[in-house]
C-alpha cells in the first residue's frame, strides 16, 4: 500500500497521458431544465446564478477564445501543454443538436486531448452520444461525461429539487458506457437529509455501474438559493467538518478501488457564498481526512468485495 489512500485522478492523467494535464473551464450560453420550467424551475435548492461555473469566462466569448485565454494563462503559469476542455456551467446538453455540435467542435485543438461534458442524468440524446462516440474514435480524443446525482435516496432528490430519479441516473450512465465514453458522477456527501447508510449505498451504486470517476464535496450554501432561505430560516442543520470526513471516509472504503477520484472535497468562491466547508479550505480538509485515513490505515476499497450486486 502506497501513501495513496485513494485512487487519485493527478495519477491517473500522468498515466494516460505522460505528462500533468489541467482542465480549462468552459462556459456556454445553456440553462437547464430544472430551472425553466421544463423539469422544474429555480434549478436545485443549492444552485447559484451561475450554475457552477463560478470561475469560467463569460459565456459571451466564444469556446475557441475561452480556450485560447485560459490556455495561455495556464500553460504559462505551470508550463502545460496538454488540456481537458471541460464544459462545466448549467446543463451541457441542455441546447440544440446544432449548437452542442459547433461548441464541441471548436473544443478540437491540438493540445486538447479529452473534452468533459457537464450535464444532467435526464437531459442526454443518443443523437449527442453518437457524435461524441464519433468524435472520439474520428478525432482520437477522451470523452466524459460529467452526472449530477448527488445522492443515492429518493426522497432527497425531490427535497433539494433535483427533477430527476435515481432510475434516471442508472440509465444515463448505461446510455453512456454504450457509446464507449467515459462517466465521472458528482455526490455530496453530506446532505442533512441523508444518512451514513445512503453515502455506503451510494458507493455501492456507482461501483456496480461502473463509472470511471468520481466527484464528491460538501454542501455549500450560495448567496440568493433557496437554500440560504432555509439556512436563515433555520429549516436544516449542515454536518459538521468531522461528519464529513467521516463520510467520506466511509464512502471511499465502499467504492470500488478502479474507480478514479476526481474530487474528495470542492470549493465555492467566498464572495458567492454563505458558507463554504465550515470556513476553512478545502486543501486543509483533505489533509485532515487523507491524515484520518493513514492513522486508521482506511483507504479505497477496503469494504468494497462483494458489493457489485443489484441491491
Amino acid at each position: 500500500m502506497t501513501d495513496y489512500r485513494y485512487n487519485t485522478y493527478s495519477i491517473w492523467l500522468k498515466e494516460r497521458y505522460g505528462e500533468k494535464v489541467y482542465k480549462i473551464p468552459i462556459n456556454i450560453p445553456v440553462t437547464c431544465p430544472n430551472r425553466d420550467g421544463t423539469r422544474g424551475s429555480g434549478g436545485c435548492v443549492y444552485c447559484g446564478a451561475k450554475g457552477g461555473g463560478n470561475e469560467t469566462l463569460s459565456d459571451q466569448l466564444s469556446v475557441s477564445e475561452q480556450l485560447k485565454k485560459n490556455i495561455a494563462y495556464i500553460g504559462k503559469r505551470y508550463h502545460a501543454k496538454k488540456f481537458i476542455a471541460y464544459f462545466q456551467s448549467f446543463s451541457n446538453t441542455y441546447c440544440e443538436f446544432s449548437d452542442f455540435k459547433k461548441w464541441m467542435i471548436e473544443a478540437l485543438r491540438p493540445d486538447v486531448v479529452e473534452i468533459s461534458v457537464s450535464t444532467r442524468p435526464d437531459c442526454i440524446t443518443d443523437e449527442q452520444l453518437s457524435f461524441l462516440e464519433t468524435v472520439k474514435t474520428e478525432q482520437g480524443v477522451e470523452v466524459t461525461i460529467e452526472l449530477g446525482l448527488q445522492s443515492v435516496n429518493e426522497e432527497t432528490l425531490k427535497i433539494i429539487k433535483r427533477g430527476h430519479t435515481l432510475a434516471d441516473y442508472e440509465q444515463a450512465i448505461d446510455r453512456i458506457k454504450a457509446a464507449g465514453l467515459l462517466t465521472c458522477t458528482h455526490m455530496i456527501l453530506d446532505l442533512p437529509w441523508d444518512s451514513e447508510a445512503d453515502v455506503i449505498n451510494g458507493a455501492k451504486l456507482l461501483s456496480r455501474k461502473k463509472t470511471d470517476f468520481v466527484k464528491c464535496h460538501s454542501l455549500y450554501i450560495e448567496k440568493d438559493t433557496l437554500l440560504e432561505q432555509w439556512y436563515h430560516q433555520k429549516k436544516l442543520t449542515l454536518l459538521s467538518k468531522d461528519d464529513y470526513i467521516t463520510r467520506g471516509i466511509l464512502f471511499l472504503e465502499y467504492l470500488d478501488p478502479q474507480i478514479v477520484v476526481q474530487r474528495l472535497i470542492g470549493r465555492v468562491p467566498k464572495e458567492d457564498s454563505v458558507i463554504t466547508n465550515w470556513n476553512t479550505s478545502w486543501w486543509k480538509i483533505k489533509d485532515e481526512l487523507d491524515a484520518h485515513m493513514k492513522q486508521e490505515n482506511n483507504y479505497q476499497g477496503r469494504k468494497f468485495s462483494g458489493i457489485n450486486k443489484k441491491r
